[in-house]
């Protein structure tokens, strides 16, 4: 029972204060006077009174009232009712103080009459209890009492009020009488957990609208500030209770003030969250907050800041209540479109529909908070329990992590007290926890279904009713109301004075009587709290993402029981799947589950390896969890953690705690919290399990284990025996619970020193993100191999705390720690002594962990590296030698992607780990993919040290979750890159070793040091040159020069030699004029028998000069018939060349050979003088002769300065320099015009040979030729289209036959008899001379230096270090970017311009730069196009010979192979003429006897140094060194090859590697071939690798790899065997693994007659044979047709490639059949000139159709288009071969618009015209062609055409 009322106060206007500006209240009386024990008397009810200030009125206001509330300290609401009315005020002086009343300016203007003025004065009753409209009546009564002057005593009817008691809950009714004839019934609510509404939340629905509502509900769950205004004090109670109400279950605990008085209002500031009610006059004070709320009752608006951001419920809630919410408050909504809406439809009343909207919110919170009991942790049961939520696991399991709403809602004070409230076990229950347990389930199948949700509503809504008004028929109240009007009574007596005794007097009787009446005691019905279905069982998922989780699972599984079962292989290839999975949270549940088992199973100590794959998939499970640990992994890990180990030594463990340090969950201080709570509560729960359970344990046994109890259930059956049991009983219960918990404590304090201690303490490290943390701390989580530790020696110092000391982690630790410990034993009741002893023992617990840390660190950095595939050793040459045995590294991929599973798919050969091995000879990676899905195949990347170009350290993560290692990225100009990371096992002083080491290698001191010398000696033998005199002068140089190559003569072997020829740096160009002539005229003083070639030869000298004849220039000097050389050196005479001796001892020109074409008429001692003028004394010399027109082709290096100005500068012009410069000058006229008239038809022509062929386009500009500008993009020299149309077989020569078109001041009459083509920088001011025979073309080139620069960026396309960003443009931009292609254009279309000078009879010296780098590569590339004899193997090789190593390409400088050119730099001038050759053999497959794999051959060797012929700069430095003539001797060891051709030679009778099998050669065909860049392709000798082997360029490394392979294959014979191959890109051979169609024969042929034990044939033989039976049958049958092999060699077309490329390859060629099955292709006799013939028979593949066409008979025909499309013409052709009728847009085009089957062809039937056709035709031409699928319409130029078409098709279809 409680009081009604706790006192009565009479409040009047103080007149005594009235002076101070506002007026203020005072108590004038209150009873009782002395307060109540239980509730004492609240402080400001004056304020509340009268909310916006005392005033005075003119006036008299009816009544008034309001309840306001007042919390008090305790947080207890008093409920104010407040009953207003007015009396008049005896005024003496009105005009005395300023009025605040209204009516202020009339008063003051009528000063006559002073007005009548009225104060308030307010009844108040202050109850504890909210019943409003009893106060209302009971003060009313009151009123009327007084008002009326009934004839009652108001003290009785207060005395009576204060004194009448009712019952709190429980649903009595109760019926009061004050004593003044009037009857109240009251009505106390059946549950008063459930707050009473009356009608206030619907009245609040109606004045802000569904949206606000929402608003303003969850900005007060989300703790915002709230603030309602309006001008009705009751609205404002009113709309705060609700807002509370709808609150419900949850109560709000922070300010709460409906009513808010005028003089509080700087409450509003207050930083906490609130609830206020303020009248609207105060609007303008509430404008300032910013971060309020405000909610405006009487506008019906919500405005909520711009900085307020309120969270709203999560998604399908918040719908399904708004939609919920609009079928109570709008019912007719739903039928408002309706034509005929049923009639009965209408809200129902006031008072039902503010229960439904109730209704509805308990709702939401049910489904909000289901499954809340599930997460509540019960610590302590006795003395009263303790109980905490477990958020992080709501939050996970319910799946709303993310949810900002109930994230804060969990947060907030009012969840905190609803646990606190609502956690207990055993208690009386209400509505709501009985929705949240047992309708939960109903609800989630309502889902959708209006009718349902509404029905549900209407019953909950009942309940509610039936709360709040139990007894349907209430009887009427029957209270005194006042008369009308009454307030304005004139003469209205003020409110008596009441006397206190008698009111006092009647409270004390009733106290006294309350005493003797024995205590109401309402039995409480207490029960165990339904505990609802576990979250689990709410949250059901969609089928399908089940299914696919379970496969994962079934992975993770599978992947956890190889580890075990030490499958590591298989482990292995699932792991990257587990790691995937463990993104789900299903995976990481089953992770645990599983490991769990395990640990029951006593499989907690791992090997190495097992212990590795077990921390990594932990680390991965917890790197996606957050600090919270929402799904409780961490939790489940916890145990796993300290129980999984491996044995590092005897009585040493390593924990796998040491190794998943490295995340936040561990320092999160709520995660070991919870984590604590739910350890202790399964502890109690143990606790009073095994003393109830002990004598059911046979029944329990059949139970489901299900059935267990939980916690919550133990605890309430706990506490319903509490009162029952004894009082010792009770305390040996709480000191049970006490210990447990200590025991726990104690027990966390060491797992937090597992988890929080780095494994390395004496690392400075902190700890992570809490609080004094490093976040860089490394605690070796992501350390894959076994030697956790060791990986953090690198970040000594990146903690920050260098200085400090080694207890710094143990400080810190030790604090967090007791933090945690005293917040959890203080939440959870342990004793003070027993905190103190913890205190104590965490610094000892933590300082014993570090001390056994310290020895598993010590041990765990000795452990052996795991888990790493064992090196492979690279198979090595004979003679190579490992310098440096493997390093592990990781071969990480670069910017190629086809290696990385990039652009084609396939998976991953990079990176791969495994060793680099340095040998004398390459750079070796050999190991094995990381991907285990590839982990059998074996990857191989290597490259000859000599060919690396650049090295440079990089810092590379190797792998995912490993630390960024050093690494070196060495590129090599053998288009590879090596871009490898160390492995954290690899010192960096090993890896500076190896780079020491590579550098040595790389840049021996002399070329004595390069492989090709060392080989098979042991790397240390290498001979260092002697030191000789400091300084050489030139002259004792040259001396000792001469004599060294006299000695050397007939010597064998001149290994030890004392002499080091001058390095080219110190005779590089730039000096060249003044060196040169100083060392020769030093020469010419010296004993002069040595130099003049007069003297006779002694016989040592002989055996030079029969050496020389051997050499491979004599041997093509005798070929070309320019000269021989009898042993008696006689020559004869009447030949225009001689072979001149002159340079035999190398004296005239270092770098020729030593001997040398000279003009029969031309004195040596003349060469000797001639040779100044030029650039290193390379004077002209003839190198070849053309057969037919007998021109020759010279070369020389570049002209001094001298020289050309007395040679070219016209006769009047001032001579420059001494006397001698002229006859120099002279000489060389001499000697230019001796070359001329060697020219057979120089004589007869008269120097007349006009310029048939030259269109005036060539000489367009200044000079006599169009200059070659070096534009660096297209060169725009006009010769290009003419030699362009002149290729397409044109013939020009007959239309320009009578000389020259009309520009003749361009023009030259005579064709000039030489051409000098020489650098447009050399030849400036140069003029025409008319008088000379000769021409000069000046022509600008690129120099070397943009050769290298042009080879950098080449490499860098092809060979990209690192991926492109830009996918579309990067290669083939950085391609053009590079200029490669243009430069090979330019010097294509150099040596096209001099090869058709040659072939019209013209000579040409070509006179470049130094005359060794483009002069030899335009040299050479002419001989190629012009003689068919250096396209055959033996020819190349002697090309090579002969213009590029005798005459002194300086292969050594340019390649950079000793220490001298480090500097210089890698200058590819050879690749790049093997480049040009490779653009001509694409441009002309048939014409070259070798294969392109022969030059890329030869592009790589000539690099690596395995052979000695591309090695140093000339034959005199080879004679010095005694290579030249050491083949003679007998060999020292056959497997050696010296010499590159040698080995060639041997390769080629072995296998068909180097043969071109489409070679066909045609008589003496001179070759055009198209330079522009549109025709160049990319060598795919840059691009492609073969990674299963490295470099095919080996022979012996990659021989006998397959069949190992095969073998491989073989033994798993268990499973069924394919016949098919795959051959990866990049990965295999591809030529070795699918080899082309003859090479294939060949290798069967061999075979089989291996097995029939039959000496082999060689594969030439076999191959001739073919051929020559192939030539005969063609003969016989007369005409070729599709049965012969191969095209005879006859073709008469000119043979430029259309489409057929050789796919060339390590063994050999696919061959594309070229068949050619035109009867009319009759050859004609192929000259040198090209008729106006068109290609006559052309070649077929059956890969491209736009060449490939077989066309038996062609011609144009109308067409009709399909139905409704015009008529129109196109180009027939048809096919036999193919048997098919093609057409195409025009006879010009290539590409096919369509193909009818003959097959497919029914009938061919004359046809009829339709519409559109050709008007002009007779309709006897058109003819129709019907197919199965359709008809055609067709229609020839005349009727024969017609007849001639069906006769052809016709004979097609019979002949099938």
């Amino acid at each position: 029972m409680a009081r009604l009322a706790d006192y009565f106060v009479l409040v009047g206007y103080d007149a005594e204060k009235r002076g101070s500006g506002d007026g203020q209240g005072q108590i004038l009386q209150r009873f009782p006077e002395k307060d109540w024990e239980d509730n004492p008397f609240p402080q400001g009810i004056e304020l509340f009174c009268q909310p916006s200030g005392w005033q005075l009125f003119t006036e008299r206001n009816p009544p008034t009232f309001f309840v306001a509330v007042l919390t008090d300290i305790n947080s207890e609401r008093h409920y104010c009712a407040c009953f207003t009315f007015w009396e008049a005020v005896e005024s003496a002086q009105p005009q005395s103080h300023p009025r605040n009343g209204e009516e202020e300016e009339e008063e003051s203007a009528s000063p006559v009459q002073p007005a009548q003025l009225f104060a308030p004065k307010s009844l108040v009753l202050v109850s504890r209890l909210d019943h409003a409209e009893v106060f209302r009546n009971s003060l009313g009564l009151i009123y009327t009492i007084y008002v009326d002057g009934l004839n009652v005593s108001l003290e009785n009817v207060i005395g009576n009020l204060l004194t009448c008691t009712i019952p709190i809950t429980g649903g009595a009714q109760r019926t009061i009488s004050l004593g003044a004839g009037d009857r109240q019934v009251i009505q106390t609510p059946i549950n008063d957990s459930l707050p009473v509404s009356s009608c206030s939340v619907a009245l609040l629905f109606r004045q802000l609208g569904i949206t606000n509502v929402l608003y303003l509900f969850c900005a007060a769950l989300t703790e915002h500030k709230i603030l309602f205004l309006s001008s009705s004090y009751q609205r404002l109670t009113d709309a705060c209770r609700a807002l509370l109400a709808l609150m419900f279950p949850l109560k709000y605990s922070f300010t709460y003030v409906p009513i808010l008085p005028a003089q509080l209002l700087e409450v509003l500031s207050t930083p906490t969250p609130f609830i206020i009610g303020v009248h609207s006059i105060f609007q303008s004070e509430t404008q300032e907050l910013l971060d309020v709320v405000i909610a405006d009752l009487d506008g019906g608006t919500v405005n909520v800041p711009e900085c307020v951001h309120i969270s709203l419920l999560p998604e399908p809630l918040l719908q399904q209540t708004r939609e919920a919410l609009s079928m109570v408050l709008d019912p007719e909504l739903e039928v408002a479109d309706l034509a005929f809406p049923p009639s009965t439809i209408s809200a129902s009343s006031l008072k039902m529909q503010d229960k439904e909207i109730r209704a509805v919110f308990l709702r939401l919170f049910a489904q909000l908070l289901q499954g809340y009991r599930w997460c509540l942790h019960i610590i302590r049961i006795h003395p009263e329990p303790v109980i905490r939520f477990h958020k992080a696991a709501f939050l996970g399991q319910r799946g709303l992590t993310e949810d900002d709403f109930l994230t804060k809602v969990l947060e907030g004070m009012a969840f905190a007290g609803f646990v606190t409230e609502r956690g207990a076990p055993y208690r009386s229950i209400d509505l709501f926890d009985e929705l949240v347990a047992y309708e939960v389930k109903r609800m989630r199948a309502e889902e959708g279904n209006k009718q349902k949700i509404l029905r549900h509503i209407k019953e909950l809504a009942e309940k509610l009713y039936k709360n709040e008004n139990p007894y349907p028929a209430v009887t009427m109240h029957k209270v005194q109301k006042p008369t009308e009007g009454c307030h304005l009574r004139l003469h209205q007596k003020p409110f008596p004075r009441l006397d206190e005794g008698t009111v006092q007097w009647i409270i004390d009787q009733a106290t006294a009587k309350l005493q003797t009446a024995p205590p109401a005691v309402k039995a409480e019905k207490k029960c165990m709290v339904p505990s609802g279905p576990p979250i689990a069982a709410i949250m059901e998922r969609n089928g399908n993402a089940l299914a696919n989780s379970a496969r994962r699972l079934e992975v993770v599984r599978n992947c956890i029981s190889y580890v075990f079962e030490n499958k590591m292989l298989e482990a292995k290839k699932l792991f990257p799947a587990v790691l995937r999975a463990m993104k789900g949270r299903a995976a990481r549940h089953c992770l645990t589950q599983e490991l769990n088992l395990h640990v029951q199973q006593n499989r907690a100590v791992l090997d190495h390896q097992q212990f590795d794959f077990i921390v990594r998939m932990m680390n991965c499970c917890l790197q996606d969890c957050t600090a919270m640990d929402e799904h409780g992994i961490a939790a489940a890990l916890l145990p796993l953690v300290t129980a999984f180990c491996r044995k590092l030594s005897p009585g040493i463990t390593q924990f796998a705690y040491s190794c998943v340090q490295e995340h936040v969950v561990w320092t999160n201080i709520q995660f070991w919290e919870a984590m604590f709570y739910s350890d202790v509560q399964n502890h109690i729960r143990a606790l009073y399990l095994d003393s109830s359970e002990e004598n059911h344990t046979d029944e329990e046994g059949t139970e489901e284990p299900q059935e267990a109890r939980s916690a919550l259930e133990i605890a309430s059956e706990q506490l319903r025996l509490w009162p029952t049991m004894s009082r010792e009983k009770q305390q040996e219960l709480i000191q049970k619970e006490e210990s447990t918990v200590f025991s726990q404590a104690i027990h966390y304090a060491n797992r937090m020193s597992y988890l929080l201690l780095p494994l390395d303490t004496s690392k400075n490290r902190l700890l992570r993100s809490s609080g004094l943390g490093d976040v860089e701390s490394v605690s070796n989580s992501f350390v894959t191999n076994s030697i956790a530790g060791s990986v953090a020696e690198s970040y000594d110092t990146e903690s920050g705390f260098e200085d400090a000391e080694s207890s710094d982690v143990a400080n810190y630790v030790v604090r967090f720690i007791n933090r945690f410990v005293d917040k959890v034993c203080t939440e959870s009741g342990v004793t003070n002594e027993h905190l103190k002893g913890l205190h104590v023992m965490i610094p000892d617990i933590v300082q014993m962990h570090i001390e056994t840390l310290d020895a598993v660190h010590r041990e765990s950095k000795r452990l052996p590296p795991i888990q790493k595939p064992k090196l492979l050793r690279p198979n090595l040459l004979v003679g190579e030698e490992c310098v440096m045995e493997g390093l592990r590294v990781y071969l990480m991929p670069d910017g190629r992607e086809e290696a990385a599973g990039g652009n084609i798919g396939g998976p991953p050969l990079l990176p791969a780990e495994g060793a680099i091995f340095l040998t004398t000879y390459r750079i070796i990676f050999k190991g094995t993919p990381t991907d285990p899905l590839v982990g059998e195949q074996v990857v191989i990347r290597s490259f000859p040290i000599s060919s690396l170009t650049k090295e440079k350290k990089i810092n590379i993560q190797a792998q995912v979750d490993q630390f960024i290692q050093e690494g070196l990225q060495l590129r090599s100009c053998t288009f590879q890159l090596l871009k490898i990371a160390f492995d954290e096992e690899v010192a960096s002083d090993s890896a500076e070793v190896f780079r020491k080491h590579l550098h040595k290698l790389r840049y021996p001191q002399h070329v004595h040091g390069t492989f090709a010398f060392t080989v098979g000696q042991s790397p240390k033998q290498a001979m260092q040159p002697k030191a000789k005199e400091k300084n050489p002068s030139l002259r004792t140089l040259s001396k000792n020069l001469v004599k060294n190559a006299k000695k050397t003569i007939g010597r064998q072997y001149v290994t030890r030699k004392k002499y080091t020829p001058p390095a080219w740096e110190q005779r590089s160009s730039q000096h060249f004029p003044e060196d040169n002539e100083d060392e020769i005229s030093v020469s010419e003083e010296m004993d002069r028998s040595t130099l003049t070639p007069t003297t006779t030869i002694r016989p040592s000298e002989k055996m030079t000069i029969n050496h020389l004849v051997e050499r491979a220039c004599c041997r093509d000097y005798q070929r070309l018939g320019l000269g021989t050389l009898s042993s008696s050196l006689t020559r004869s005479k009447n030949e225009p060349f001689r072979i001149s001796t002159v340079n035999r001892m190398y004296a005239i020109c270092r770098s020729y050979p030593g001997l040398l074409i000279v003009p029969q008429s031309i004195q040596d001692n003349t060469i000797q003088r001639i040779s100044r003028c030029y650039r290193q004394n390379r004077f002209p010399v003839v190198c070849w002769r053309n057969s037919r027109t007998k021109a020759v082709l010279l070369r020389s290096g570049g002209l001094h300065g001298k020289g050309v100005v007395g040679l070219f500068k016209s006769q009047n012009a001032p001579t420059a320099g001494p006397s001698q410069t002229d006859s120099t000058s002279l000489e060389q006229e001499k000697y230019l015009q001796a070359v001329i008239n060697s020219m057979p038809h120089y004589a007869d022509a008269g120097g007349r040979n006009t310029l048939s062929g030259f269109t005036s386009a060539h000489m367009s500009s200044a000079g006599k030729w169009g200059s070659i500008r070096a534009s660096g993009r297209m060169s725009s020299y006009a010769l290009n289209v003419e030699i362009g149309s002149r290729l397409a077989g044109k013939d020009l020569l007959g239309a320009q036959h009578n000389g020259a078109p009309a520009e003749a001041s361009f023009l030259r009459q005579h064709r000039a008899s030489l051409y000098i083509i020489g650098d447009k920088s050399q030849l400036k001011g140069v003029k025409p001379d008319p008088l000379q025979h000769w021409e000069v073309v000046p022509i600008e080139v690129f120099d070397v230096r943009q050769v290298k620069a042009s080879f950098k960026k080449l490499m860098k396309a092809c060979v990209p270090g690192c991926p492109s960003t830009d996918p579309n443009v990067a290669y083939l931009r950085s391609l053009e970017e590079s200029e490669w292609l243009s430069q090979i254009h330019k010097i294509l279309q150099i040596s096209v311009l001099v090869v058709e000078l040659l072939d019209t009879g013209s000579s040409v010296l070509v006179s470049l730069e130094d005359g060794w780098d483009i002069t030899t590569q335009v040299v050479s590339l002419v001989q190629l196009l012009s003689d068919p004899y250096y396209r055959t193997l033996e020819g190349f090789r002697l090309l090579v010979e002969k213009e590029w190593l005798s005459f002194g390409h300086r292969f050594s400088h340019r390649g950079a192979q000793t220490l001298a050119g480090q500097s210089s730099g890698f200058a590819p001038i050879f690749l790049q003429f093997l480049d040009c050759v490779h653009q001509i053999h694409l441009q002309f497959p048939m014409e070259f006897e070798f294969s392109l794999y022969y030059l890329k051959f030869l592009s790589y060797h000539y690099i690596s140094n395995r052979f000695r012929t591309f090695l140093l700069d000339s034959d005199y430095e080879r004679i010095e060194l005694g290579l030249l003539y050491e083949e003679k001797g007998e060999r020292k060891c056959q497997q050696v090859y010296k010499s590159i051709w040698d080995y060639i030679d041997r390769l080629n009778k072995k296998a068909p590697v180097f043969f071109n099998y489409m070679y066909a050669p045609e008589d003496g065909e001179v070759l055009r071939p198209y330079s522009n860049i549109s025709n160049l392709k990319v060598w795919d000798y840059y691009t492609e690798e073969t990674l299963s082997e490295g470099p095919s360029y080996d022979w012996e490394l990659v021989q006998g790899q397959p069949e190992h392979m095969e073998e491989a294959d073989r033994q798993d014979t268990s499973a069924p065997q394919t016949k098919r191959k795959i051959i990866w890109p990049c990965y295999d051979n591809r030529s070795r693994m699918e080899p082309d169609a003859i090479s294939k024969l060949l290798e069967d042929l061999h075979n089989l007659e291996m097995e029939l034990g039959q000496v082999p044939e060689r594969w030439k033989d076999t191959w001739d044979k073919i051929k020559a039976s192939q030539r005969t049958e063609a003969r016989q049958e007369g005409s070729r047709t599709p049965s012969s092999l191969l095209m005879s060699s006859g073709l008469s077309h000119h043979r430029r490639s259309l489409g057929v490329y050789l796919q060339e390859s390590g063994v050999g060629s696919t061959l594309n059949l070229s068949l050619d099955s035109d009867t009319s292709s009759t050859s004609t006799p192929s000259s040198g000139k090209q008729g106006g013939r068109r290609s006559t028979s052309t070649l077929y593949s059956q890969f491209q159709m736009s060449e490939s066409e077989n066309r038996s008979y062609e011609g144009s025909l109308y067409k009709k288009g399909a139905f409704m499309k015009p008529w129109k013409p196109r180009w027939f052709v048809l096919d036999k071969t193919k048997h098919q009728l093609r057409y195409y847009d025009s006879r010009m085009d290539t590409e096919c618009k369509g193909v009818i089957d003959l097959a497919e062809v029914e009938s061919i039937t004359p046809g009829t015209p339709t519409m559109g056709a050709p008007k002009t035709v007779d309709e006897k031409a058109f003819f129709d062609l019907k197919t199965t699928k359709r008809v055609y319409n067709f229609c020839a130029q005349d009727v024969q055409l017609a007849q001639q078409w069906i006769d052809r098709i016709q004979s097609c279809l019979s002949d099938a």
